[in-house]
């Protein structure tokens, strides 16, 4: 049974409230903590809002470039964004593509990123794009990189007791940034979702991929990495597909069977590589 609301004022004393309830949940959006509780999915102790810390805002621009962006930053501010130019556009257009308005004006990136549902649309953007997660506890502060931060399904590296305070991406790269997803209908969880970052270092092609809805976190193989930056040939391509439908552990879910994902991979990743491509101006 819900015994109350806490409404801190910082992050400390968030980490305080969390420490003396353990039982508690954050809520930050509540886009989808609010869903689970009226389903019944959950029934938390307590809830800390983070509504009122204002460090938690904002998206501010690293001194070494990048952006530093506020757990509280809403999925609508992130979508409307026109700073995240180069491979940093990737997380602009998986915002873009967040379920709906209502959601997109309530849900917050931190609340998403802990959320860690692998049919979410930030978890493939944000390691497409290198970000770090940072995360406040009552160890102090600490970064790992988007990748390391999901673990499972719904899992994150978070300990009891910590928070996501910030997501870091890093200072934008000349080059491509972009994510495809495909759905059921428009604003739906991805069925499959491709996130892909292309830099263009002078003569050089560095190529991020990850994919998302294939498995309990987004899958990044570095071998396809390496297979894509450059100038890959067809069958380095294919290879490629081949590598990310092995290491993929899909399920049979309402919006596709694990066979269909698996199916869809090479193609989507085939299509998401040609446009970045055409986009980057690469031959």
């Amino acid at each position: 049974m819900n015994t109350g609301l806490f409404r801190p004022a910082s992050v400390a004393e968030a980490l305080a409230l969390l420490a003396r309830l353990p039982e508690a949940r954050i809520i930050a959006g509540g886009a989808s903590l609010v869903a689970m509780i009226n389903a019944r999915l959950v029934d938390p102790a307590a809830l800390v809002t983070l509504a009122g810390i204002e460090e938690l805002t904002g998206i501010a621009e690293a001194p070494g470039g990048g952006y530093r962006i506020g757990a509280m930053v809403r999925h609508r501010d992130l979508a409307l964004q026109t700073r995240f130019g180069g491979t940093l556009a990737v997380v602009q257009m998986a915002a873009v593509q967040i379920a709906n308005a209502t959601v997109r004006n309530m849900g917050t990136i931190g609340g998403a990123v802990a959320h860690a549902d692998p049919g979410l649309d930030y978890p493939p953007a944000l390691i497409a794009a290198d970000a770090k997660i940072e995360i406040a506890g009552p160890g102090g502060r600490r970064q790992l990189s988007a990748q390391e931060f999901f673990v499972d399904w719904y899992a994150t590296a978070l300990q009891p007791g910590e928070m996501v305070s910030a997501v870091h991406l890093p200072a934008a790269r000349p080059g491509v940034g972009l994510y495809h997803k495909l759905a059921r209908v428009s604003g739906d969880y991805a069925t499959v979702s491709v996130a892909l970052t292309m830099a263009h270092d002078g003569e050089a092609i560095d190529t991020r991929v990850a994919i998302g809805g294939c498995g309990p976190t987004p899958l990044m193989i570095e071998e396809v990495n390496r297979l894509l930056s450059g100038r890959p040939s067809a069958q380095d391509l294919r290879r490629a597909g081949e590598l990310l439908q092995d290491a993929a552990d899909p399920v049979d879910d309402v919006r596709g069977s694990a066979e269909y994902r698996l199916m869809l991979i090479p193609r989507m990743l085939a299509r998401a590589y040609d446009e970045a491509r055409v986009r980057g101006g690469a031959t």
